[in-house]
This record gives C-alpha cells, sequence and structure tokens, in this order.
C-alpha cells in the first residue's frame, strides 16, 4: 500500500473523533485523525467559564472514566481528559492539518490536506456543526462590533451590549456579561425564553429579567446595526438603542458546502440531514461514514456527545462486517 494509506481517516478530532480512534485501535484498524484547529476544537472554541449539560459519566469515551467533583463538568476539565486521553492513548493524530479535498478513486478515498494526500478504504466525517455561524443576514453584521463567538465576559465590562438568542450560548452570555458591569439587552424572536435552558440557569435569568436588571424585548429582531447604535424591531414598533458590541449568539451550523462537494446528498429544506444509514452511520458513498453531531444537519440539537458516542461502535462494526463478506 501507499506510504501514507490507513485503513480509517477521521476527519475532525472531537470527543467523537477521538472515540473513533480508539474504536479502530481496539479493532486493530490503522488510522489517523485530521483535525483542522487544534485538539478538540470546538470545545476549545466554547465559552470559557461554560459548564456542560451533560455530567461528567455521559462525556467520557471508550470507558476512560472522566473524574471530576463538580456535579457538572466545566470546559477546562473536559479539554484536560480529552487531551489526556489522547497523549495516554497516543492516538495518531495530525492536528492543524485541514482536509481539503476528499474523492473516491476506484476502491480507494484520496484525501487531500493543506499540507500532505493521503488514501484509505473508509472515511469517517466527525467535523460537528461549530464551524459556521447562522448569520442574522442584516445591514452592520459584518462590523468588528458585531461577535458569532463569545469566549470572556470581562471584555465586555462597562459596555452597551446587545446579546441575540434565547438558548444556553445567548442566557450564559446575557448573565455572565451583566455580572461583569455590561448593560445588557436580550433581543428574543420568540415570546419566552427556549425550554432547552439549563434548568440551573434558567431562574437566574428570568429573576434578573423580573428585577429590571436585563433588558429583554421578546417577539422581536435587530433590523441594522451601525457604529453606535442597533436598530431593533419590536411589538410595538421599531426602537434604536445605543450600542457597544452585539453578540449574535444564534446558533451554528455543519459546514454543508464540504459535506456536498465530497459527494454526500443533503435535502435542500429544513432541517437538511445528510443522508446515512442509522445504523451503520454510512452515507450513500460506500464506506464513507459520518459520526456525531454533524450527523443532524440543522438540528444542532439532536445529537450530543452523551448519545452520539455510539456511533464509533457502529461503524467499526460495519467495517469489520464488510471484510467478512470479501
Amino acid at each position: 500500500m501507499h506510504d501514507n494509506y490507513y485503513d480509517i481517516i477521521i476527519v475532525g478530532g472531537g470527543p467523537i473523533g477521538l472515540a473513533c480512534a480508539l474504536e479502530a485501535s481496539l479493532n486493530n484498524k490503522t488510522y489517523l485523525i485530521l483535525e483542522k484547529g487544534c485538539l478538540v476544537n470546538s470545545l476549545y472554541n466554547y465559552p470559557q467559564n461554560m459548564t456542560f449539560f451533560s455530567s461528567s459519566d455521559r462525556l467520557e469515551i471508550g470507558d476512560i472514566p472522566f473524574v471530576t467533583t463538580l456535579p457538572k463538568p466545566k470546559r477546562a476539565e473536559a479539554l484536560e481528559y480529552y487531551r489526556r486521553i489522547q497523549q495516554k492513548f497516543k492516538l495518531n493524530t495530525r492536528l492543524f492539518e485541514e482536509v481539503t479535498e476528499i474523492r473516491k478513486d476506484h476502491h480507494l478515498f484520496k484525501i487531500n490536506t493543506i499540507k500532505n494526500t493521503y488514501s484509505s478504504k473508509n472515511v469517517i466525517i466527525a467535523t460537528g456543526f461549530y464551524d459556521i455561524p447562522t448569520l442574522l443576514n442584516i445591514p452592520g453584521e459584518e462590523l468588528e462590533k458585531v461577535k458569532h463567538y463569545y469566549q470572556d465576559p470581562h471584555y465586555y465590562a462597562n459596555q452597551k451590549v446587545i446579546v441575540v438568542g434565547a438558548s444556553n450560548s445567548s442566557i450564559d452570555a446575557a448573565l455572565e456579561t451583566y455580572r461583569k458591569g455590561a448593560d445588557v439587552t436580550l433581543v428574543i424572536r420568540g415570546k419566552e425564553i427556549s425550554s432547552r435552558v439549563k434548568y440551573w440557569v434558567k431562574p437566574d435569568i428570568e429573576n434578573r429579567i423580573a428585577s429590571g436588571e436585563i433588558r429583554v424585548l421578546y417577539n422581536s429582531k435587530l433590523k441594522e446595526i451601525t457604529d453606535s447604535h442597533a436598530h431593533v424591531h419590536t411589538p410595538t414598533g421599531d426602537i434604536i438603542l445605543e450600542n457597544d458590541f452585539v453578540l449574535a449568539l444564534t446558533g451554528y451550523q455543519p459546514n454543508f458546502n464540504f459535506l456536498k462537494k465530497i459527494g454526500i446528498n443533503i435535502p435542500s429544506e429544513s432541517p437538511c440531514l445528510p443522508e446515512h444509514d442509522p445504523d451503520s452511520m454510512e452515507t450513500n458513498i460506500d464506506g464513507l461514514y459520518l459520526a456525531g453531531v454533524v450527523c443532524g444537519g440543522l438540528n444542532t440539537h439532536l445529537w450530543f456527545i452523551e448519545n452520539s458516542r455510539i456511533h464509533a461502535k457502529q461503524i467499526l462494526a460495519d467495517i469489520k462486517k464488510k471484510e467478512m463478506r470479501e
């Protein structure tokens, strides 16, 4: 075989990509993880103070205990856990090596990256959905003051901040920036805070709103953003708010262009679920699999680490079954 041949190429070095590597190793398959950023890149880009909804045991991969004294682990602990797993098992990983092309040539895939070319019989796409923010598509969204990712609240101290959205990321950002001294206005398209907000956070935001400490505009949406103001459409008419920063935390989506480019069928209508067999996780292309949250298309609340860890076992079972038939 070619020097750069592996039984399995895994695209994405997040928790599910690592789980696939562990499963490949258990089944004596040669493999390589290709990750365009740092190890568990999506988790690294989460807010610095983020607390997971899941308990630590539900974030475990490869039957390796995730030990924490907290009821729910924090981002820093998760980064350490997954880094230690990669280190302990010496998982074959190439970081900061983005995949640019995957094409099938007869029975082998050719995988091109910004640094090299590889070949494999099987490819697993475990790229998640955190790469591309869902845009507001309004004038001024391109301004430097508009952020689609949020990390640390201190940056917004003493600033007038609009937070767009009603889900966990938006509510966490609103509460954290408020507690660092920001003047916070929540702009929410619907009539209430999302029911998916973490159960220990929901009463907090509701109390801050009730006391007037955080302003909220329900059934409202941003129309335009300028250097110093934001125009908001509300049920009682349009208003203009003096504003320093807009945190447009309106969700994220998989890189559909990349998935389509490599030949995966994706319906144009929402939720744009990439075609795959739910039992084997194989796509419409023989030997090309999906794993993790990327499977859910725009339904980004469908898959989490805790319920998609099983994808690794499903995929390896299918690969072994095929080999037995050959």
